[in-house]
Order: structure tokens, then C-alpha cells, then sequence
């Protein structure tokens, strides 16, 4: 599908993207919720080049939707590998400017040259995580950071809402 070109849309006050995403989220299955998740993400700025969800599962991390140009091999990421599994296992973003500087990446994409990852956190624990990489070197700034954490933190609220079961990715 192709990609919208325009630009990280800014509103006063609440970010538009979350407010498309809470709308989203009424009475929604979780298939549905995570498909137009991945869609609204992409769509809202002219640089996330593939934007992904995925949820644990065990000790794994499972891709569940994602909005892109290509499919990518890594639909399943074992907690503690890769930038992913860091993400998960540390509950922290992980931003990284340069791909082929960061040991941990794992190739999806040839044209992938940034990528962050943020955390879904759970009242408990990480419940799972949004991927998106990037064609552009240093692409993701601090309110794509900020928009992202909030569309997590709305994620979190919607999967411990429906009790989806999470992990303390320190005991794995």
C-alpha cells in the first residue's frame, strides 16, 4: 500500500495521532485494534517506513500487525535479541540513529537505516512493543518519541484492560 507523504502531524494540546488511536480503540477486537494501530502510526509521518506491533508471547515477541511496503522474516523475536528484544526485556525506548552501528540489529530491511522501539508496559509488565525503522539516518526526534510512548501507553491500557497476559521480561 502506498505510504502518505505527509508530514508528523502536530495539534495543540493532544496529539492528533493519539486521539485518532483512542477512537480506534472503542469496542474494537485486539486484531483490529493493532491492525489500524500500525496503519494511523505510519500514516502520521512521512518517515516511518514500516511501522510494527508485536506482543509477548512466552519468551518471545510475536509480530501481530504491522503497516509496510514488505513482509519481514523476524515475526518472531526471542526476549533480550536484537534492538526488539532489548526493548522488551529492558522496558525502556530504544532509539537508534545509525542501524549498522548497532550490534544488536537485526537485518530486516536493506534500505532500514534508523529504528525505535518502544515499549508496551503493562500494569505488571511488558505486554509487548512498537517497531518502526526508518530509510533516513537519524530519523526519529523527540516528539516521535513522546507520540509513540503515548500510543504505547494507550496500548497497554487497552491489552490490561482486556487482561492480556504479561511477563516481567526479568525473569526471562
Amino acid at each position: 500500500m502506498p505510504k502518505s507523504t505527509s508530514q508528523t502531524r502536530e495539534t495543540p494540546g493532544d496529539s492528533r495521532v493519539l486521539a485518532d488511536l483512542r477512537k480506534a480503540f472503542a469496542n474494537e477486537s485486539l486484531s483490529k485494534v493493532l491492525a489500524v494501530s500500525v496503519q494511523i502510526l505510519r500514516e502520521s509521518s512521512d518517515h516511518f517506513d514500516w511501522v510494527g506491533i508485536y506482543l509477548v508471547r512466552g519468551k518471545d515477541l510475536v509480530l501481530e500487525a504491522y503497516a509496510g511496503d514488505e513482509e519481514t522474516e523476524h515475526v518472531r523475536i526471542a526476549i533480550g535479541q536484537g534492538i526488539c528484544g532489548s526493548a522488551a526485556k529492558e522496558g525502556q525506548t530504544i532509539v537508534v540513529p545509525d542501524v549498522n552501528n548497532d550490534p544488536r540489529y537485526l537485518l530486516c530491511f536493506a534500505s532500514t537505516r534508523s529504528e525505535i522501539v518502544v515499549p508496551i508496559k503493562g500494569r505488571n509488565w511488558v505486554l509487548g512493543e512498537i517497531d518502526i525503522d526508518s530509510s533516513r539516518l537519524s530519523a526519529f526526534n523527540q516528539q516521535d518519541r513522546e507520540t509513540l510512548e503515548g500510543a504505547a501507553s494507550l496500548l497497554a491500557r487497552y491489552l490490561d484492560g482486556r487482561h492480556f497476559e504479561s511477563h516481567d521480561p526479568s525473569t526471562l
